[in-house]
């Protein structure tokens, strides 16, 4: 540092006489733009020099962008532009905040808080740009210091005259939304004087991020202009929030604004069509991406999505034919085209086009291995699950996580190897989630094992103290079992906690482009009627050639006549009923369920194929199942 200043003090000696004002003016304006186009340290010290000779050393405008270029570039602020600040001897507050800013920049809060008080020491008054770098800089990296922005909040107040200033009080907003302290942002927001739409925009973004969508609206609907920055955060927050009809609903209110659709705009609404899993606003979506530009072969970010969108819409040809079209293809597109075909069990070709992805030298990632394992598991693929699973960080660097282990469990469990799977998650280098112990629930159901589905059953108690579908996948078990006492307990305790049972339902698409939703069990829709007899006419037919109703199925003690009952008021039965009264008959009907398919359903739809000629597709909430003429993609296993 000494040297460095020594280096400088001879520099100034060498500087050039006194120039006129307008020619000095003129060369400072040159030295501020060469200085913009400086891209490293070596070409910045060498426009110093230059500064230095020319006599500019001490001007104020021309040190001030010495320094933000100094940090722009990353050279530590206490070893150079320190020094060059300390060669000012008459500094302005802009000078000050550059430094300041300087220290921000490099995360050196404190020590940016005490330039602060230095230069208040000194006279300077503040300007917009010095507290904006000090309520961002409080947000920066792992160590967020809400304390010191709310001293800094309490200095902007204090010194007045920034009541107006926009730049301050967005970028404070901001600091308190990024410290976790949503309610001082909006309380920040209340108080403003004037607001832009990036007042607005800022907390709907915040709201949405919190699952908070209601107050996300609020603010939407009384924001006087809406821009498409503001319109995109609503969709996406939908998206995101797992409200699809609503981001649908608020894209299609765009559309007929004739406001400007982006990148990202499209790929929250193509996250909407996929969540939904309806191939008439998958086409609707598309449709508006290409007139907008976005084609989903030239586009790599909107081609991944429309591969993720139509391989979750039933149409795993679609999605390979997009995939195939691409002209670029990163991680992104391969690994949703890999999820993609894992998702409706076509183990082989997911496999095979990870194998093309490492030949490409395109590394993968943590989701390509959810999909190649996933894609095992559901297969039955034992021993290449394995295999995959030990390649992940030995041959490509990727640390296994909760998921991958959820996945390995999955697969061993699947295949009866129950205390396998027991014994990876009891030796897990990292804490089980739910999405694990769940795992191992789910092969309990499947092979009968109530014993070690009691011990995962514990473990997410303690997880997911209020998720009753835990509690009634083991009482299913039980009842498997025929341990009703067993049955009785667990639901005692569902009782006493107050849990109340997601209904089940199931959504199909009907001629008119039209979103049915039906409820376990609700024969409230105008056509039940009609619903119910067509469902009777098809479950005379499948008894004919066979089928007996899996009345296991009905995890209730009660007698057969009424678990038959129940069975046939199961949603995705009233939705292909539906699907039968309105699809046309060259049509797949596809149906979407929120949760898994229990085995009775399983049976009535692979006879359901068979004995009316329809290709049908049920995406429940573990994969995709595609029955034609009796049976199903997934063999069986699922």
């Amino acid at each position: 540092m000494v040297f460095v200043s020594r280096k400088l003090n001879t520099l100034t000696k060498l500087s050039e006489p006194w120039l006129p004002f307008s020619q000095r003016k003129l060369l400072e304006t040159d030295l501020v733009s060469k200085l913009d186009n400086c891209r490293n340290f070596a070409q910045i010290k060498q426009l110093h020099a230059h500064i230095i000779r020319k006599g500019l050393n001490q001007s104020c405008y021309v040190v001030t962008k010495l320094l933000r270029m100094l940090s722009n570039v990353g050279v530590p602020v206490d070893k150079y532009a320190h020094h060059v600040f300390d060669q000012v001897p008459q500094r302005n507050s802009f000078i000050w905040t550059a430094l300041i800013r300087g220290y921000c920049v490099q995360g050196l809060i404190r020590e940016a808080v005490g330039l602060y008080g230095l230069m208040r020491m000194e006279g300077m008054a503040p300007v917009s740009f010095t507290f904006s770098a000090l309520l961002k800089a409080c947000s920066l990296g792992e160590d967020v210091n809400v304390g010191l922005g709310m001293q800094i909040h309490g200095q902007i107040v204090g010194v007045g005259g920034f009541d107006c200033d926009l730049v301050v009080w967005n970028t404070m907003i901001d600091m308190y939304v990024k410290c976790g302290f949503l309610g001082c942002g909006r309380r920040v927001f209340d108080e403003m004087v004037v607001r832009d739409v990036i007042s607005w925009t800022s907390l709907i973004v915040a709201y949405a991020r919190t699952g908070d969508m209601d107050s996300a609206k609020e603010l939407f609907d009384e924001l006087p202009v809406k821009d498409m920055v503001a319109w995109t955060a609503m969709v996406t927050g939908y998206a995101q929030n797992a409200r699809p009809r609503e981001a649908l609903n608020l894209f299609k209110r765009m559309q007929d604004g004739n406001v400007e659709t982006d990148e990202v705009t499209l790929v929250g609404v193509i996250s909407a069509c996929a969540q939904l899993g309806a191939a008439k606003y998958a086409g609707w979506v598309r449709n508006i991406a290409e007139e907008s530009g976005y084609r989903p072969t030239s586009n790599v970010v909107v081609g991944s999505a429309f591969v993720d969108m139509y391989s979750k819409c039933g149409n795993v040809e679609e999605a390979y034919s997009i995939f195939k079209r691409m002209r670029e293809r990163n991680v992104y597109s391969f690994s949703s085209m890999i999820v993609g075909f894992a998702m409706h069990g076509h183990a082989t070709e997911a496999i095979n086009l990870f194998e093309e992805m490492v030949k490409t030298k395109i590394k993968p990632n943590r989701v390509t291995f959810v999909g190649v394992l996933t894609a095992c598991s559901h297969a039955g693929l034992t021993e290449q699950g394995e295999q995959y699973f030990k390649m992940m960080q030995s041959c490509y660097g990727v640390v296994p996580d909760a998921d991958h282990y959820a996945c390995m469990v999955d697969l061993r469990g699947r295949s009866g190897r129950l205390e396998g799977a027991l014994q990876l998650i009891k030796t897990m280098p990292v804490k089980p989630h739910g999405g694990v112990w769940g795992a191992l629930l789910g092969a309990c159901r499947i092979h009968g094992d109530p014993d070690i589905a009691q011990i995962a059953a514990n473990s997410l108690f303690e997880l997911e103290p209020n998720s009753i579908g835990n509690y009634i996948l083991l009482s299913n078990i039980y009842a498997s079992a025929g341990r009703w006492e067993d049955v009785a307990r667990v639901r005692k305790a569902v009782r006493m906690k107050g849990l109340k049972k997601n209904p089940a339902c199931s959504f199909v698409e009907g001629k008119d482009g039209v979103i049915h939703e039906f409820l376990a069990g609700d024969l409230t829709h105008p056509r039940s009627s009609q619903i119910k007899r067509e469902l009777e006419n098809l479950l005379h037919k499948l008894k004919f050639h066979g089928y007996q109703p899996v009345l296991s199925s009905v995890p209730y003690d009660v007698d057969d006549k009424e678990k038959m009952r129940i069975l046939m008021a199961h949603s995705e039965k009233l939705a292909f009923s539906y699907g039968l009264l309105t699809v046309a008959s060259c049509s797949t009907i596809t149906i979407v369920k929120n949760l898994r398919i229990c085995e009775d359903c399983h049976l009535f739809m692979c006879g359901a194929s068979l004995v009316t000629g329809r290709k049908i597709i049920i995406r429940d909430n573990m994969r995709f199942h595609h029955f034609h003429d009796g049976a199903c993609s997934c063999n069986n296993f699922w």
